[in-house]
Formats: structure tokens, sequence, C-alpha cells
């Protein structure tokens, strides 16, 4: 048999996904895999139900349906402080999975090298070995996942092409601040880099905290590429629908990388859209409150438990410290992915294992989230009581 390629040894499968495949064979209540289980906006789907009679169900412009990615267009300029072309500087994407890998592909060449700040989301890595690059990890510091700024000088001083900006930022829950997007912006400015950002949280967030987009600063606009999705807004993980926008002459790459990769996203799907994509202010602050209410409700669960954990200051996710059971006789020399395994087998809930996110070596934390519905998570907190119950007998 021929040897296949090296790059395929670099990275495994999705740690997330492999953790919903163990969930459904146990049956437990799958916290790992972010995805709600509570259905999207009822108008919405109503649409949707239109377009299953009427269309359209033929290929869509290789590029997103004009009317799709003139509402894109409308929604992000506020964000962006720009008015954005939907002629020129949008593209409609398979989620926002293939926006980074069209973006990763349009600026890096093989060699170059990617900065990216630690934890991240494990696509990440994977994209940039795809595109034949090199990552380099700038470490994000607990509890406030702070990130030093001489640190984030070094890696583009090393080289670096471009640095992938989560924000709000998988699996830690950060904002980045004001003032640490301008000493980020500063540091890309001077080193001419890149920004790829991924902002598919940025309606999910808790106040006081903001979301900002770095492309809206001085000089930003020009040498950042924003990847988004709908999927987490819309609870629509399923539809696969995410979006790009870039300057037109940065767009003109991405356009011809996602022209081979996927020829287009699914046109009634982008059709069905377009109702979301024109909601009201209003739909975004009850989001924000839906989810703050989730966060509350699982979090001071999590204290009543004694299980530690952060206080995510956006997104659906929380990193539980797992620390004290590793130190238990039955877990130790235990990693988080055998501790995972087994919390899902014995205790019915699903996490991820922290290390799939660090690059540092990290095994005592894991990742679990809050889209559920009150009746979920109640009955998860009440199987993680079983959890707490093990310390109680030491």
């Amino acid at each position: 048999m021929p040897q296949m390629s090296n790059r395929i040894q670099l990275f495994t499968d999705s740690v997330i996904r492999r953790m919903t495949r163990i969930s459904d064979a146990c049956q437990a209540i799958n916290l790992s895999q972010g995805f709600p289980d509570f259905p999207p906006p009822k108008a919405l789907t109503d649409t949707l139900k239109q377009i299953a009679d009427n269309g359209p169900h033929q290929y869509s412009v290789t590029y997103g349906a004009d009317n799709v990615r003139e509402a894109i267009a409308q929604k992000a300029g506020p964000a962006l402080k720009r008015s954005i072309s939907a002629a020129d500087e949008v593209l409609v994407t398979c989620g926002s999975t293939e926006a980074m890998m069209c973006a990763m592909m349009t600026v890096c060449n093989p060699g170059d090298k990617v900065a990216i700040f630690s934890p991240f989301y494990e696509n990440y890595m994977a994209d940039t070995i795809l595109c034949g690059a090199e990552p380099i990890f700038i470490p994000l510091v607990p509890p406030a996942y702070q990130f030093d700024s001489g640190l984030l000088e070094q890696a583009f001083q090393q080289g670096a092409k471009a640095l992938i900006l989560c924000n709000p930022s998988n699996p830690c829950g950060k904002a980045f601040t004001q003032q640490e997007l301008e000493q980020i912006a500063a540091l890309a400015i001077q080193y001419d880099i890149f920004v790829i950002t991924d902002e598919v949280y940025e309606h999910i967030i808790y106040a006081p905290h903001q979301h900002i987009a770095i492309a809206s600063l001085p000089g930003m606009w020009e040498r950042t590429i924003t990847c988004n999705s709908l999927s987490k807004t819309y609870s629509i993980t399923g539809w696969r629908l995410g979006y790009l926008i870039a300057p037109a002459t940065v767009m003109d790459g991405c356009r011809k990388v996602h022209d081979f990769l996927t020829v287009g996203a699914p046109s009634p799907l982008q059709e069905a859209a377009v109702t979301a994509l024109h909601f009201p202010p209003s739909y975004y602050t009850d989001l924000q409150r839906l989810y703050t209410h989730k966060r509350s409700v699982f979090l001071n669960g999590l204290d009543q438990l004694h299980i530690p954990h952060n206080t995510p200051e956006a997104t659906y996710y929380v990193l539980i410290d797992i620390s004290a059971w590793l130190n238990l006789p039955q877990f130790s020399h235990w990693s988080d992915l055998e501790f995972c395994e087994w919390m899902t087998e014995h205790i019915g809930v699903a996490a991820v294992p922290g290390s799939s996110f660090f690059r540092e070596p990290v095994n005592h934390l894991i990742r679990l989230h809050f889209a559920r519905a009150d009746a979920t998570l109640e009955e998860a907190l009440r199987r993680l009581a079983k959890l707490s119950a093990l310390l109680e007998k030491e």
C-alpha cells in the first residue's frame, strides 16, 4: 500500500466530536459538543417550511445568494463600524469551520508561521497543519486568561504571517478588552501580519463585558479576515452556515479557495437564514438574557456541589478543575481524557478534556457547556452530585 501523507500523523480526530460519540453510546447528557437541545426561533423554522415547498433547491451563487450576503453585510456593518460591500466583501461558507480554512489557505504558504493563543479551539492547530504552516502558541494565563504582550511580540518576531484570534474565546469564555485588542492591533500593524478572527460567540456575552470586533479598530480592516457563523446565534448548528468578511483584495483569494472546497452553502438554508439575519435588536438582547440565565443556573449549581470552575465572560462554556478527583487513588495517573470517558459512562455527563485545547501540559481541566434546557441542566447537576460525593467519602 502506498504511504499516506505525513500531515495526517500530526493531529488526531476531533476530541470534541469523539466525546459526542461516546456520550451517545453511553446515553449520557452531552455537555461536551456545544450545541443546544432547544429549537431555533420559530420564525426561522416557519420560513424553512415554506422554502421546502417553494425552493430554492439548486445551486446558489457560489459566494452566497445575493440577498443573504446583503443581509450579512447589513447586520455586520455596525460591529465593524463601516459599510460592508455585499458584492465584494462577504462570502457565505459551510459553517465557520470552512470560513476559517478559506482564510488560512488564502493567507498562508507552506512553511509560514501562525500565532495562536492557548487555550484554543482544536480546529485551529489542524487548520494550520493542513495549510503546511507551523503554529506558534502564546499562553493565555488563568484565571483571567490574559496574555503577555511581550510573548505575543516574540511570536511576531519569529516571523508569524498571521494571528488567529478567537473573540469571545472558546474554551475559556474570555472577552478581549478594548485595551487588549489595541495591543494586538498595534503589534499586527507594526509587524505587518494578518489577523484571522473567529467571532462566532459575539452575541453570547455577559454584562458588563462587551464584544469588540478587532476589524473595527484603526488600521485593522485592511489586515483582518472576520470568520463568523449563524450556528450559535440562531441555534442552528446543523445547518452549517457561516460567513467570512474581508477587504475585497483578500476576499478575492478567499472566494477562489471556497469555490473548490465546497462550491457553495446549501441554498434552501441560506434563503431561510435571511429571516434570522433581519431579526430586530431585541432578539440579541433576549439571547443574551437567555444565556445569562443558563450560566447562572449552571454555575450556581456547580458552586452548591463545590465543583471549582472559572466564570466565563462570554460563550456558553465553563472550565472545571478536576485536580481534587485526580488526587483520589482510583484516578491516580489518569489523563483528563480517561477521566472524561469514565465520567461519561459512570456519572452520565459528557465533557471535553482540557488537554485538547491547551498547548501547555494541562491535565486538570475539563470543559462543559450549558446550552441546554433548564431541565437538562438540572438533571446534569443531579448527576454531577455523584462526582462531588466521591470527595466527601475521602
